[in-house]
Formats: C-alpha cells, structure tokens, sequence
C-alpha cells in the first residue's frame, strides 16, 4: 500500500495539473461527438427538411441518457466506475464511427431510413454520455472542486470548438460541391479520433496520476467499492488493511437522505437546463427569422452560446465571482426565466445584434451557475456520499434538459408544420 495520509488535506502530490488537463480533455470527449452532431444542424436540415431534425434529434438523445442515468445512479455504489466510464467513451467511439459510415454508406442520401439511423445513433450518445457524464462527476466529486470546474469548463469546450470548427469548415467548402457533407463527414473522422484518444486517456494515464491515487485511495478507505478497479489500475490496492472490519467507518447516508439535504441543488440543476434547452438549439436553428447572416445566423447563434458557456465555467475560479449562497443560487437561477419573454419578444420584433447579446448571456449564465452549483454541493460528506451525490446532480441536469428539449417544442405553436 502507497504511503499516503488520510488525516487531512493532501500533502503536494504531483499531478494536479495534470489532472486538470485530463479532466478538460476528458470533458470535451463528453460531449464532443454529441456537439458535432448539432453544429452540423444545417447539414441535417438540408437531408431532412421535413423532420425537425435539431429538435427530433436531441429529443431522442435524453430519453436514453436520462433512463440509463437513473439505472447507474440507483445502483451507483455497486458500479465499477473504471468499467463504467471506459464503456461511455468505447461507445461514444463507436457511434461517430457509425456516423461516418452510414453517411458513406447513403453516399449523403436523406430518407426515412437513413433518418432512423442517426436517431438510433444519437441513442446511442445518449447512453455513453449517461455513463461517462454520471460517472466522471461522482468521481471528481471526492477529489478537488478544481477538477469537476475542469471536467465541466471540457464539456463546454467541446461546444465552442466544434462551432469553430463548422465556421471554419463553411468557409472552406461553401463554394464547393456537397460543402456541407464534407464538412460533417470531416467532423465525425475528427469526434472518432478524439473519442479514441479519450479512451486511452481514461485507461491508461488518468489512473496513475498520483494525486487521483490519493483521492481514489481516501475514497476506498471511506468504504467506496467504485474505485477499485482505477486503484488497481494505479498500481495500489483498494482498502487499506483493517478497513473492512470496521463498520462503522464505512457507514454512508442512502440516497434518499443525500437527496432530502441536497433537494435545493438538485432543483437548481433541474431549472438550469430545463430553461436553456427550452431554447437551445431548436429554437435558435429554427425560429429566429431570416437575416442578414442568412445561413450564417443559426450557426453564429449557437457559437455565441458555447464561447460564453464556456467563459461563464471559468469565471467561479475567482472566489469573490463565485455565488455560494444557495438562496442566492436558486434566486439567480429562477430570474433566467426572464429570458423566455426576452427571446419570443427579440426574434419577433429586434435585430440580430439583440438576439445575439441575448444567447450570450443564456450561455453564460448556464456555465457559471452549472460550476457554481456542482462545486458547492458535494461538500461535507464522506467519499461514497460525494460519488453518489454527483451522480443525482447529473440526472436531475439531464431531467432537465429532457424538460427543456420537450418544452422547446411549444415554440412551434401556430406556425404550422
């Protein structure tokens, strides 16, 4: 057994940066492949005019994350979490692969069939994001808050990189022909690789950091059974010797009673994402008229929403920008729905600028509370308690945006079909 103290705050193990950069990477893998697949909206737009592709797709998408989510968290203190997030990104892996070959397959054809391919296939996203989303944050949630502000500034990453990339990929074979194809097959060569490279992170590099040996092994000594496989996989084993026999050490609070102490989290979650996916991506695909961008707009809308998303996730670091208060989180949460009438009353009526501005400020907001709250809550409890805590939190975020992306549909009232 490594010599590590369990006393206190750790002692200066090397890796923390590190960590950090992995996390990043390792957030961005999250969401890499799924975010593809909406920034190259107008490429499906285009094959499937009629079936609201940027809605239908992402409402297919949370049914299988948010199902699978709540099987893993219920029974998350039996789940080997190394299995667990490897077969999340092994999935995510295969699934862009599919993509590329059922385009390449169709020779870019659209249809009915080919329609029901990318559905199953954005399913399938929804099931790898529910392993790996669930499962990295329940582990970063026992480690440092530095990690999990990491983890989730990668997911938001992941969105402004790949609306950079689509700009780009415009640009460059607007004037050609099959531009859009091209473009989106270039993307997803690009999620497969990346998706690759997260999996080889995940097994073989994350594990042996030595400051996630530490947290891992504060976790087992805790009584958590997730880590053990990532221990093993570090080089150490997964108890400290006399742990087992001490009951009382490695008693936990159930799930219910986390849920009952934590409620106001868990709700601040739910409302975040129920409100942003209310309007993104559907509504800003689709419902906010013509303009002098033209083709351009949709996709400058949804790149604004990811830079400041992002921008949003760093601004916590500052400890005198960070929100704490829980009352104060759940007052600024609820002012957001302001943005509904905002938004309904800027694309019927003001400019692009105007509803620019106001998807920047919807991605801010939605990263810098979605830190603000993950960072907060996991605090006072035992390993296992923060693993399971993380994991409600990530449900009740993915309810949310089954919620929202549901709710998103009630935009098209009365304009027809």
């Amino acid at each position: 057994m490594a010599n590590l103290d369990y006393s206190g705050l750790p002692p200066r193990i090397e890796g923390k940066y590190a960590a950090m950069i992995v996390c990043w990477l390792l957030g961005n893998g999250c969401l890499f492949s799924w975010n593809s697949m909406l920034t190259i909206g107008d490429y499906y737009g285009d094959l499937f005019p009629r079936y609201h592709s940027s809605r239908v797709l992402t409402l297919v998408y949370q049914p299988f994350a948010l199902g699978t989510l709540a099987i893993l968290a219920y029974n998350e203190a039996k789940i080997n979490t190394r299995q667990r997030n490897l077969l999340g990104y092994t999935l995510f892996f295969i699934a862009s692969v599919l993509v590329l070959v059922l385009d390449l397959a169709t020779s870019g054809k659209g249809g009915l069939g080919t329609f029901i391919g990318i559905c199953a296939i954005s399913g399938a996203f929804g099931v790898a994001d529910a392993h790996v989303q669930g499962g990295m944050v329940g582990d970063l949630s026992f480690m440092l808050p530095e990690f999990i502000q990491s983890f989730l500034a990668g997911l938001a990453a992941s969105g402004a990189l790949t609306s950079a990339l689509r700009l780009i990929t415009k640009a460059a074979f607007e004037n050609s022909k099959d531009g859009l194809r091209k473009g989106a097959i270039l993307f997803f060569a690009l999620s497969a690789a990346f998706e690759l490279l997260c999996v080889l992170l995940y097994a073989f590099a994350f594990p042996k950091l030595p400051i996630i040996k530490y947290y891992r092994s504060k976790a087992a000594s805790e009584g958590s059974k997730t880590v053990s496989a990532d221990l093993a996989a570090g080089g150490i084993q997964a108890l400290p010797e006399g742990d087992e026999e001490d009951p009382k050490k490695l008693e936990r609070l159930g799930n219910k009673e986390l849920l009952l102490q934590n409620v106001d989290y868990a709700l601040d979650m739910f409302l975040i994402y129920t409100l942003t996916l209310s309007i993104f991506p559907g509504f800003l695909s689709e419902d906010t008229g013509s303009h002098s961008l033209g083709t351009w707009y949709a996709l400058v809308l949804i790149a604004m929403y990811n830079v400041w998303d992002l921008i949003g996730r760093y601004i916590p670091l500052s400890r005198f920008l960070k929100l704490k208060s829980r009352k104060g989180l759940m007052v600024a949460i609820l002012s957001r729905f302001l943005l509904v009438p905002a938004f309904y009353f800027t694309a019927k009526y003001g400019e692009q600028g105007w509803m620019i501005l106001l998807t920047s400020f919807l991605g801010l907001t939605n990263g810098y509370l979605t830190v603000c709250v993950l960072t907060s809550a996991p605090k006072g409890y035992k390993g296992p308690e923060q693993n399971a805590l993380g994991n409600m939190l990530v449900l009740f975020l993915l309810g949310g945006i089954f919620a929202g992306v549901t709710l998103d549909w009630l935009w098209l009232i009365g304009k027809g079909w």
